[in-house]
């Protein structure tokens, strides 16, 4: 939820019981100099343990810039981010961070087993492999790949390759898991079947996810609430609370609700929408 209009410290302080929270983050892109942009703007949230959030808003609002921030790859210009009461940088030192992106960023020759457990033999903490390789395949079978170990990624539809990625970050068990338009390059019935598997895959691991989607069916479907961003600067300006039930999959759609729901978030998003177009007569 939005956080009333505290002042916010320097050196904002933060609580190990919330999964994420930021205050007053900002992001300002080559400060400084004549290239100098604004992505984000006095970004406050609160985000409880195994909640699953959705970023929504138009393109080019700051969505991933602000996932890049709470996953510690970048440092924001203003404001402050904890994970479970410590910095991101930590928290993803500690492995409680997983990331998806929209690409399928597979090794080529390696197969899917390989792929999904890499990043366990990699850095500091790495295991051995016949530990690794188990702990993926059963990872593996948990996204519905049972038997495709052996298949390289040129054998594997999209939707499969996303699977293996999702199987990778998984294999990780992080308590946070955040997700940078994952099904951005498939088809719309995939695209359903794939968020059906997500949000089994969350209510099975009792893990926090934030998904970045340009899509308001999907938005409404997986999420608990919907975080809504201006166009850029980014901030928020509506949150919507879906009240679905944990158990549930794409039939969702079929409930009254749900166009309700899609309708109040493009009310919200059009003028946005609009101003990253430059079509005139958009709403100041």
């Amino acid at each position: 939820m939005v956080s009333d209009a505290a002042p916010h410290s320097s050196s904002p302080r933060f609580s190990s019981k919330d999964a994420v929270v930021c205050r007053g983050v900002g992001k300002t892109w080559a400060a400084g100099t004549k290239r100098a942009h604004e992505a984000l703007r006095d970004i406050d949230l609160d985000i409880t343990p195994g909640e699953f959030v959705v970023f929504l808003g138009p393109s080019g609002c700051g969505k991933s810039t602000l996932l890049k921030v709470m996953a510690g790859l970048i440092a924001p210009s203003a404001g402050g981010v904890s994970v479970a009461g410590i910095a991101p940088q930590e928290a993803a030192r500690r492995r409680m961070i997983g990331l998806v992106f929209q690409d399928a960023t597979l090794l080529p020759w390696k197969n899917a087993v390989e792929n999904a457990a890499f990043l366990l033999m990699t850095g500091n903490t790495a295991i051995k492999r016949d530990e690794a390789m188990e702990r993926a395949a059963a990872m593996l079978r948990l996204v519905g790949l049972d038997g495709a170990d052996d298949k390289m990624p040129a054998q594997l539809s999209g939707g499969m390759r996303q699977r293996v990625c999702i199987a990778r970050t998984l294999v990780r068990k992080p308590r946070l898991i955040l997700l940078d338009e994952p099904f951005g390059a498939l088809d719309q019935q995939t695209r359903l079947l794939m968020g059906e598997e997500v949000l089994r895959l969350w209510r099975q691991t009792g893990a926090t996810v934030f998904l970045i989607t340009h899509a308001l069916d999907e938005a409404a479907m997986l999420a608990d609430r919907i975080a809504v961003m201006s166009a850029r600067p980014g901030r928020f300006i509506d949150f919507v609370e879906t009240r679905w039930p944990r158990e549930r999959d794409s039939r969702i759609v079929e409930q009254e609700g749900f166009g309700a729901i899609t309708a109040r978030l493009w009310k919200s998003l059009r003028a946005e929408s609009l101003k990253t177009l430059g079509r005139p007569g958009a709403p100041a």
